[in-house]
C-alpha cells in the first residue's frame, strides 16, 4: 500500500461524501477505494464510518481521527514539497483554475516567462468566471475574483482592486455619459451574470451611497465576454480598475461617474486570491502566486488614482 494511501482514500470520502466521488476524485475505482479504507479501520481496530446504501457518514471515532489524519496529509505534503526544494528547481504539473479576464495577456504572459526559466514546471489553466473548488477538479489551488467566500478553504490574498463604470469612446458619442449613476436606467447596460457576481450594483462616493438593481441591455456569463461588448459600443458596464485603466490610458475605454466606486452589500471593495484545499502550499503554487503578486506589484495594481 502507498504510504498513507488508507488516510487519503478516508479524508477523501468524508469531503466528497461519497465512495464513488472520492475514488474519481483520487483517480481509482470505488471498490479499490473500500478496500482501502476496509484496511485502515481493520489496522486502527475501529470503525470511522458508517457506510449505508444513500450516505456516508462519520463514526464517533472517525469525527476523532478526521482532524489528524488531515493534517498527516499535509504535513506529507509539506514535506514533499521540501525534498524537491532541496532536490532543485521545482517540476510537474501545475493545475489551476483562473478567471476569463486573466487569460488576457497578463497570466499567459507570466506562465511563459515561468516555464523559460523553470523548463520541469508544465500548466493546466482552466479559465472559467464559475466558482471551481480545487478538492472537486483536482485542482493545486483556484484564482477567484471578487469577493472571498466564507469558506473552510485557504487564501492567499493577490491584489486588491476598486470596480468602476466604463463604457468605450463610441458609446459616449453616441449616447452621451451618464453624470450621475441614477442616470444609469437610461443607458444600454451591460451585465455579468456568473456566480456570486454583484446583483445590486452598490455606488459609494464621500458620505453618500446609491444602490441600483438595474436592467440589462445585454447579458454575458463572461468576463471576456462582457469586455469585448463593452469595447464594441454595446454598453456600460462595470470593470475592476486592473483591468480597466490600461485600455482608459490607451483611449479604448472612458471612466464614467468617475468619484463613484461599485463595493459589495457590506462596502467592500473587492480582491483578487488564490485558495488553497489545504494549509501545506507547494511550491510551485507558491512560486507562481508569488510571481503574479510580483508582476501586479509592477503593473500598480491597487494603486490607480481615486479621481
Amino acid at each position: 500500500m502507498k504510504p498513507l494511501w488508507g488516510i487519503r482514500v478516508f479524508c477523501a470520502v468524508v469531503e466528497q461524501k461519497s465512495f464513488v466521488a472520492a475514488a474519481r476524485l483520487l483517480g481509482t475505482s470505488p471498490s479499490s477505494a473500500t478496500r482501502a479504507l476496509q484496511a485502515l479501520e481493520e489496522e486502527l481496530g475501529t470503525m470511522l464510518l458508517a457506510r449505508s446504501s444513500k450516505q456516508v457518514e462519520l463514526t464517533m471515532a472517525g469525527e476523532a481521527y478526521y482532524p489528524a489524519a488531515r493534517q498527516m496529509l499535509d504535513l506529507q505534503r509539506q514535506a514533499e514539497e521540501e525534498l524537491s526544494q532541496q532536490a532543485g528547481a521545482p517540476r510537474g504539473l501545475l493545475r489551476f483554475s483562473a478567471p476569463e479576464t486573466l487569460g488576457r495577456r497578463l497570466l499567459p504572459e507570466l506562465l511563459a516567462r515561468l516555464a523559460d526559466d523553470n523548463p520541469g514546471l508544465r500548466f493546466e489553466v482552466l479559465y472559467s468566471d464559475s466558482i471551481l473548488e480545487p478538492i472537486r477538479e483536482k485542482l493545486d489551488f483556484a484564482i477567484r475574483g471578487a469577493f472571498p467566500a466564507s469558506s473552510e478553504l485557504i487564501g492567499l490574498p493577490l491584489w486588491d482592486y476598486r470596480r468602476h463604470l466604463y463604457a468605450s469612446p463610441a458609446y459616449v458619442a453616441r449616447h452621451g455619459a451618464p453624470a450621475h449613476p441614477r442616470e444609469l436606467p437610461q443607458h444600454r447596460v451591460v451585465i455579468h451574470t456568473a456566480p456570486r457576481v454583484l446583483k445590486a450594483w452598490n455606488f459609494v462616493a464621500g458620505g453618500e451611497t446609491v444602490s441600483l438593481n438595474l436592467g440589462a441591455w445585454h447579458r454575458s456569463n463572461s468576463g471576456n465576454g462582457v469586455l469585448e461588448a463593452m469595447l464594441a459600443g454595446m454598453g456600460v458596464g462595470r470593470l475592476g480598475d486592473w483591468l480597466a485603466e490600461p485600455l482608459v490610458a490607451r483611449g479604448e475605454l472612458v471612466r464614467l461617474c468617475p468619484d463613484y466606486r461599485i463595493v459589495s452589500s457590506h462596502g467592500d471593495d473587492p480582491q483578487m486570491h488564490a485558495v488553497f484545499a489545504g494549509r501545506a502550499i507547494p511550491r510551485k503554487a507558491r512560486l507562481l502566486l508569488d510571481a503574479l503578486r510580483q508582476e501586479a506589484g509592477s503593473r500598480g495594481f491597487g494603486r490607480y488614482p481615486s479621481r
